[in-house]
């Protein structure tokens, strides 16, 4: 085994400029998907047959296609059909904030209706607004009870975030293969990509259990 980090040693600097690109996908990527997936969770729950339709379906979609037919689909195919001209961002952050979403619905969903039926009929009972039913005693139970499911999915989307450097944005996985074509050596820069996501998985992990801990403290 011949391997050669002294080589690649000067270009670590210009891969791990890659980070801010890989987090600034996965952060607007994720706070777009669970907003989006509280909603489409609420819909699958409505009492309105359209909206619940509409959020089955859509589930359905983003679960039937592979991510990256519709990352292409988006930053290829819809300035086509569209004229405008999207950006490598735009097109990464809606695909996977969109696709995170039919995922997060799906948990959001699950821990709304784990919540006790008995809290939701006092409350309606005392002239509680649905909306602040939801907002003030549902949601909150909700999202204790399903966070590891949400850090898993978390942790989904930042490794689904390499999927960019298929079109082009110099995140963490382009920026190494940059460096191994230029200097004919793959095996070094992609261990070194593959180390900075281990850490950063695990940091999210340790970050979960300490927030977890945190949350059985306050019951």
């Amino acid at each position: 085994m011949d391997l050669n980090f002294d080589q690649i040693a000067p270009s670590i600097p210009y891969i791990l400029q890659g980070l801010f690109v890989t987090l600034q996908y996965t952060l607007l990527s994720a706070i777009l998907g669970f907003f989006w997936g509280i909603v489409l969770a609420l819909f699958k729950i409505s009492n309105v047959k359209l909206l619940k339709v509409f959020a089955v379906i859509y589930t359905s979609i983003f679960r039937g296609l592979p991510l990256i037919l519709s990352l292409a689909l988006v930053y290829f195919a819809l300035p086509q059909l569209t004229g405008y001209d999207i950006t490598m961002l735009e097109a990464g952050v809606l695909t996977f904030g969109l696709n995170s979403a039919a995922y997060v619905s799906e948990t959001i969903r699950g821990g709304i209706l784990g919540v006790d039926k008995g809290q939701r009929e006092a409350a309606l009972s005392l002239g509680v607004s649905y909306r602040q039913l939801m907002i003030d005693i549902i949601l909150p139970q909700a999202l204790k009870n399903i966070l590891p499911a949400m850090v898993n999915e978390g942790i989904a989307l930042l490794k689904d975030s390499a999927l960019v450097s298929t079109i082009g944005a110099l995140d963490l996985l382009r920026r190494a293969n940059i460096i191994g074509a230029s200097k004919f050596l793959y095996f070094e820069p992609l261990i070194i990509v593959a180390i900075v996501y281990y850490l950063m998985v695990m940091g999210m992990t340790f970050a979960a259990r300490g927030l977890e801990r945190r949350l059985r403290r306050s019951d």
